[in-house]
């Protein structure tokens, strides 16, 4: 036979089951507050996955030109102008006024591989060591320029094949665009012109000295003083 509760257990059991602790009546109250502010302001407990999710991304604004340097105002420097031949895998152009050759005396190192240009001052005692060149202005599809010295005739008038048809490629690079490769067994340097339409160079805002004074930077002898004349001389 089961026993009934009485009267005062049933009180007891209903009032442990419905006895709050304080932490639970404060847990409670706060969840409550929550609840009323979320409904008050939906979208301020959004997380941040939900927020990226309604933002709508315009894609042709955000992406970039390929002229973005100019729009946002960037301007390029030139620090560099290497005094070199054209690679035989690039084509080139030269720039066609006269004002960006210059006919000069070079003096050439070999073993250091350098290249100096030779004030007149200098000229007079040291023709020997120095070679009569023309400086042509280039630059590449890349986009990058560099001075071309090509030798010029002796007094006799005579020129190598080496020199005579890389004076012929700079002619024909004065109009296309052109690649030059030398060929050993020609004994020359071959051209040959573009298949494709390419634009025109866009060429630098500089003059020619300025273009000269950054490729010769460090490389200018002005003195019979220089320490590479004094080095030719055997004084240091």
């Amino acid at each position: 036979m089961t026993d009934e509760p009485t009267d005062k257990g049933r009180e007891d059991k209903s009032q442990r089951e419905t006895a709050i602790t304080p932490d639970e009546n404060i847990d409670q109250g706060d969840e409550a507050e929550s609840k009323t502010k979320a409904m008050d302001d939906p979208g301020k407990d959004e997380s941040p996955a939900s927020k990226n999710s309604e933002f709508d991304l315009d894609l042709d604004r955000l992406r970039i030109s390929q002229d973005f340097a100019s729009t946002v105002g960037v301007k390029k420097l030139l620090t560099t102008v290497p005094v070199r031949k054209p690679n035989r895998q690039e084509f080139i152009r030269v720039h066609p006024s006269n004002a960006y050759r210059l006919q000069t005396f070079l003096l050439e190192l070999k073993e250091e591989r350098e290249i100096y240009l030779v004030g007149p001052q200098v000229w007079s005692g040291f023709l020997d060591e120095l070679t009569p060149k023309t400086l042509f202005t280039t630059m590449n599809r890349q986009g990058v320029l560099t001075v071309w010295p090509i030798k010029l005739p002796g007094e006799d008038g005579r020129l190598d094949t080496w020199n005579e048809s890389a004076l012929i490629a700079a002619e024909k690079a004065m109009k296309g665009w052109v690649r030059v490769a030398s060929n050993p067994h020609l004994g020359a340097y071959e051209v040959f012109l573009a298949p494709g339409d390419f634009p025109e160079p866009e060429w630098p805002e500089l003059s020619f000295r300025e273009i000269l004074s950054i490729a010769f930077r460090g490389r200018y002898i002005d003195s019979a003083d220089h320490p590479v004349i004094r080095r030719l001389r055997g004084e240091i």
